[in-house]
């Protein structure tokens, strides 16, 4: 970038800062989505949830097969989950 660019784009910084933070907080949030150890403990959260009888077999059920789904798409890569 040269001196005059850089001058003329110097009023953009603080929106250019944002959406690197955004951007970060993004990458960040996809990782924690698509890491397979919370998505396993998210899983036995919720059959002890079952087991305790806080939710029911369809709520159960339906919870289960996004949280599997979403394991899938944690192995094969997330843009390439053809399943739904």
């Amino acid at each position: 970038m040269g001196l005059i660019s850089g001058v003329l784009l110097l009023p953009l910084a603080p929106a250019r800062g944002v959406v690197w933070v955004a951007e970060r907080l993004q990458d960040a949030a996809e990782r924690e989505l698509y890491d397979p150890g919370v998505i396993r403990a998210q899983l036995a959260a919720l059959n002890h949830e079952l087991d305790e009888g806080h939710i029911g077999l369809e709520e159960f059920e339906a919870e289960e097969e996004r949280l599997l789904d979403r394991l899938y798409a944690a192995q094969t890569g997330p843009d390439t989950d053809d399943r739904r």
